[in-house]
């Protein structure tokens, strides 16, 4: 199971120690420290690796504010404060949660089950292959994802089109669909497959890819126009 490593960061010692017994009962959140102010909580960010930091705003010397601002790449925050006022600066500076004092448990797990969530997919998507290797005229070709176009079936035959090339290998779409990441690639018809990513015009019940345009059925439109104009 991936951990988060989290830090709290509160002026407070009651709201620490709260804090810490919510922390204590879930099994994906590991305590690596717990900070009096936001210039402690600097320190710790230079020495280890941090994933979360459950962070107060208003601290002496300097706000969870002002130290978020000037972080160039943080970890993701959960701010946990007595103040509503702030919620909107907390979200520009992209935190992940903002948490009302005081906190229930049941708000508390619903905010870091959020950011698990999103913790573990962007772990799943930095892991996954960029290419696929496919037989075809007698031999294994790698292919990259991002050179792909889109995929036609042809029967008990697929044709890969790429920019450079065609390769044409014995398998159906369907199996081959399961091979692809579904982040990227995504069914439009009975017939093709393609790679959102080189979408360059959607009109009517077609898709334009390069100088390609492929029919859309009607029972996937709503989910292409969801997926490409959001």
């Amino acid at each position: 199971m991936v951990k988060l490593r989290c830090v709290i960061t509160d002026d407070e010692p009651m709201a620490r120690k709260g804090l810490q017994s919510y922390l204590e009962k879930i099994d994906f959140l590991e305590l690596v420290a717990m900070c009096e102010n936001a210039i402690q909580l600097g320190k710790v960010l230079k020495e280890q690796p941090v994933d979360l930091i459950f962070l107060d705003i208003e601290m002496p010397y300097l706000s969870g504010i002002e130290l978020l601002s000037g972080l160039t790449s943080p970890p993701k925050v959960i701010i946990v404060s007595a103040y509503e006022q702030y919620a909107l600066k907390g979200f520009e500076l992209e935190g992940a949660d903002y948490l009302l004092k005081p906190v229930s448990f049941e708000r508390f797990f619903k905010a870091v089950n959020k950011v698990y969530n999103g913790f573990t997919k962007e772990k799943t998507i930095e892991h996954q292959p960029e290419s696929i290797f496919v037989r075809t005229n007698q031999k294994y070709e790698k292919v990259d994802f991002e050179d792909i176009l889109f995929v036609e079936a042809l029967d008990n035959y697929i044709s890969i089109h790429t920019l450079k090339k065609k390769y044409i290998t014995h398998t159906t779409l369907s199996s081959f669909i399961q091979r692809l990441p579904s982040q990227r690639f995504v069914q439009i018809h009975k017939s093709y497959v393609i790679n959102v990513e080189k979408v360059t015009s959607l009109e009517g019940n077609l898709i334009g890819i390069e100088t390609c345009k492929l029919p859309i059925s009607k029972s996937y439109r709503s989910v292409i126009k969801e997926l490409l104009l959001k």
